[in-house]
């Protein structure tokens, strides 16, 4: 007698782009196979977690509680950093049916399948596009393609490596296929673990990807989900200096710089100091004054001092970095940092607290600052689907959001625009 088919999904992802890269990957897979997309009470919840500190892991619970709550009946599949990392430990969340760690989730979607499905392939209905518009990057002429895994760094904070493994790198020449085949949007954003780990494990180079798929491929918009700065080297900028003004070049830099300050730097095992980037950061800015820098910035990480905090506030004060995210230190098991915090301090988690409120409103002040100097200016524009009185949401070629006053829908396109207004901290303008 068959086993009942479990025919619908749905899916979601916390953290990184590389997670949200690998639940297209799966929804794709799971179309391919017949399987439906459906938003609510599907059969089948699929969960991407991440790891990187321990609150992203309470949430990863909490909205596991929370699904279960509202769909009693809906199996739940949880995979990612988090999972590996409870299947390391031991922990049972008995909330969850299936749990697929790193190592098999390339093989994700034939698990499922074999365990949920029928043992025979399923038709496809639509084509595997179609079927996601409920997918926000899709739906707005975006697709995010995951071009590397794994990590060799091991900085001394990051639990990363051993929940994901030692780099491992598509080949330039399947990513460039990839493109190919997904010609109908028009902008490819890259994602990586680590893009300097990129082609660790097949001889090749970030640069050249990025080098081969301008001048190989008809793609209108590149983008990057993180760089790391360890890739931002002398050929990364030659490279960049090329496309400075160009529109197919997306001028927005995630750099995940984690400190200014030299001492955590080197406690971090970082391998760069805060003068070695402040040049790098400053020859971007030079290039583009209008390329938008954002970091991420660690407080609290151990035996940092008020002066090595003024270090890191001075560095992001100094530089051209608009934007910061802010996370307090996360002690992460197996990590050297949680061995050297038997016997190095922390701040209290007060001062952690005041020095992160304090980042934050730095970066509220510099990002202000840096849409500013868009008024009165023309930019290409992706528009994305939001809608508000007469505009619509849509992303410049720096990614930072303004709404275009349009009767028309324009999702998924891209047009010029010209800002004309910034109102409450937000960008306004019209098509040209």
């Amino acid at each position: 007698m068959l086993q009942y088919l479990m025919k619908t999904f749905s899916s979601f992802s916390f953290g990184c782009r590389v997670n949200l890269a690998e639940k297209e990957a799966l929804d794709r897979a799971l179309v391919s196979k017949g399987y439906i997309n459906k938003e609510n009470r599907a059969d089948l919840y699929i969960l991407n977690t991440c790891s990187v500190t321990h609150k992203a892991e309470r949430e990863a619970k909490q909205h596991i509680y929370q699904i279960k709550r509202l769909y009693p009946k809906t199996k739940i599949v949880v995979t990612g950093c988090a999972a590996t990392n409870w299947q390391k430990t031991g922990e049972k969340v008995k909330e969850i049916d299936y749990l697929v760690d790193n190592q098999s989730k390339e093989y994700i979607a034939e698990l499922i399948h074999k365990r949920f499905g029928l043992s025979k392939q399923l038709k496809p209905s639509i084509n595997s596009n179609e079927a996601l518009r409920s997918d926000k990057f899709i739906r707005s002429g975006r697709i995010i393609l995951k071009i590397q895994d794994g990590c060799h760094r091991f900085c001394s904070f990051c639990i990363v490596p051993y929940l994901r493994g030692m780099p491992k790198s598509k080949s330039i020449e399947r990513i460039l296929e990839q493109i190919r085949q997904n010609k109908e949007f028009n902008e490819v954003i890259l994602t990586a673990i680590n893009t300097q780990a990129f082609g660790y494990d097949t001889n090749e180079k970030f640069t050249d990807l990025v080098k081969r798929v301008l001048e190989e491929t008809e793609v209108k918009r590149l983008s990057f989900g993180s760089i790391h700065p360890w890739s931002i080297d002398e050929e990364f900028l030659d490279l960049y200096k090329n496309y400075a003004n160009s529109n197919r070049f997306a001028h927005f830099f995630h750099i995940p710089l984690q400190s200014g300050s030299n001492k955590t730097l080197n406690l971090m095992k970082r391998g760069y100091t805060r003068e070695e980037f402040t040049h790098k950061l400053h020859k971007i800015s030079e290039l583009n004054p209008y390329a938008f820098i954002g970091t991420d910035v660690i407080v609290g990480f151990l035996e940092e001092t008020d002066h090595d905090f003024e270090d890191t506030y001075d560095f992001l004060r100094e530089t051209p970095i608009s934007k910061f995210h802010v996370f307090r230190f996360s002690k992460r098991e197996h990590t050297a940092a949680y061995h050297l915090s038997k016997r190095l301090k922390t701040p209290s988690p007060a001062k952690a607290q005041a020095r992160s409120i304090k980042l934050r409103n730095l970066s509220q002040e510099k990002y202000q600052k840096f849409v500013e100097k868009h008024l009165d200016r023309e930019f290409e524009a992706l528009f994305l689907e939001k809608r508000i009185d007469g505009s619509q949401l849509a992303l410049l070629n720096n990614q930072i959001p303004a709404y275009i006053a349009t009767e028309k829908d324009m999702t998924g396109q891209l047009k010029s625009v010209k800002i004309s207004e910034l109102k409450n901290g937000i960008l306004f303008g019209r098509v040209v």
